[in-house]
């Protein structure tokens, strides 16, 4: 059996890569990998000026999220074309942001979720025109969201926030915060947080970033103190955030898995190459290992794509879960094992006796950050005994 696209869904890619060809910047063409080819280095734009201006193109001629109306950076493509777009960007190393929440989280929800003054902020928040961060994650409620403790007292008018979050993508440049706050303390964790639009330049606010360890500052910490928040700044519902993150996360991970087995498949090939420049080709241990690790890749996109289905259907595809969590650890093995086929040199960085300017050893180390971002795999294994397995909580 031999499976295709058809003929529409050939002449979408065939425009796409029309489109690519003709207005990609030579910085996007630079194939990225956990190698960190691409990523910002000390003294750098946490967002470069030519992503701004490369995002901004893609939503002016409709390909920025391919799905959504003109007026939305899209075209109105079915879901067929947005994952053939999603594939097709992701086998060319191209990015389409180098800020993901405004696009990915942040206007899918107040879509869904806000009213109409709100609905209103998502044009700008896909184009890149407003930068945004999201507040998720506290120093004790990391993966267990529900546990977050940022407070926000509820008056007639307005909340007043006090707390602090933790690696917070993008708070040092951002306009605006999605923030994830308690309101009420009385209830089941799950049932008292809200949702609040906050403006990063409120009174209160201050924003420590964290240093990586290649000198970018892309993380930060976000302290509030008596932070005044008008009423009119809450997405949905008082007490109704919960549903809300659980939306956000999914619009996130719906074609997030695409880039993660792309990434890996292409791993998979440099590994080839590697085995073959250091005559390798031919030892069975590594050929076992290598077709272990390509045949998952292929188990792991067939798996994305019934999600897919059943994401595109309105569904919650809980094998997101799975792919995320599976495509990060998997990464982890193959950028190991590239480091073992070159012996005493898989730890070097040194063009003349490393391999790849020291890709295998830097994609390793930092692919353990992928195992936590987006989601940890143990909560995404949680997620998985629950939802997939039907196993009862503890």
């Amino acid at each position: 059996m031999h499976l295709a696209w058809g003929p529409e869904e050939e002449a979408f890619r065939a425009e796409l890569v029309a489109f690519l060809e003709e207005h990609a910047p030579p910085e996007a063409l630079v194939r990225r990998d956990f190698a960190g080819t691409g990523e910002p280095r000390e003294g750098e734009d946490i967002v470069p000026q030519w992503s701004r201006e490369w995002q901004a193109t893609l939503f002016d001629h409709g390909w920025m999220v391919p799905g959504y109306p003109p007026e939305l950076g899209g075209r109105n493509a079915t879901p067929i074309q947005t994952l053939v777009y999603l594939e097709e960007m992701a086998a060319r190393g191209i990015p389409r942001a180098f800020h993901f929440p405004g696009y990915a989280i942040v206007a899918p929800s107040l879509l869904e979720f806000g009213n109409e003054e709100q609905r209103a902020l998502a044009p700008a928040a896909i184009r890149g025109d407003t930068i945004w961060c999201i507040g998720m994650s506290e120093p004790n409620a990391g993966s267990d969201l529900a546990g977050l403790q940022t407070r926000a007292d509820v008056y007639e008018d307005h909340f007043v926030i006090n707390g602090q979050k933790v690696w917070t993508s993008y708070a040092a440049i951002a306009q605006k915060c999605f923030c994830y706050v308690r309101t009420d303390p009385n209830v089941a964790k799950h049932k008292g947080i809200s949702l609040l639009i906050v403006d990063m330049d409120t009174p209160g606010i201050d924003v420590r970033p964290l240093r990586h360890l290649n000198g970018a500052e892309g993380f930060a910490e976000v302290f509030f103190t008596d932070v005044v928040v008008p009423r009119d700044g809450l997405v949905g519902a008082l007490n109704d955030g919960w549903r809300i993150t659980q939306g956000s996360l999914a619009h996130e991970r719906g074609g997030l898995w695409v880039e993660g087995v792309a990434r890996l498949e292409q791993a998979v090939t440099g590994l080839v190459g590697l085995a073959q420049r250091l005559g390798l080709a031919d030892d069975p241990i590594v050929r076992r290992r290598i077709a272990e690790a390509s045949s998952r890749a292929s188990s792991l996109r067939a798996l994305g794509y019934k999600g897919f289905t059943g994401f595109a259907q309105g569904s919650s595809a809980p094998e997101h879960s799975y792919m995320k969590m599976a495509s990060s650890e998997a990464g982890k093995a193959v950028y190991e094992l590239g480091m073992e086929m070159q012996g005493p040199y898989g730890p070097v960085v040194d063009d003349e006796r490393g391999d790849e300017h020291g890709r295998w050893i830097q994609s390793f180390f930092a692919s353990f950050a992928n195992t936590i971002a987006g989601g940890s795999s143990e909560i995404q294994r949680n997620i998985i005994a629950q939802r997939i397995l039907g196993l009862p909580r503890s």
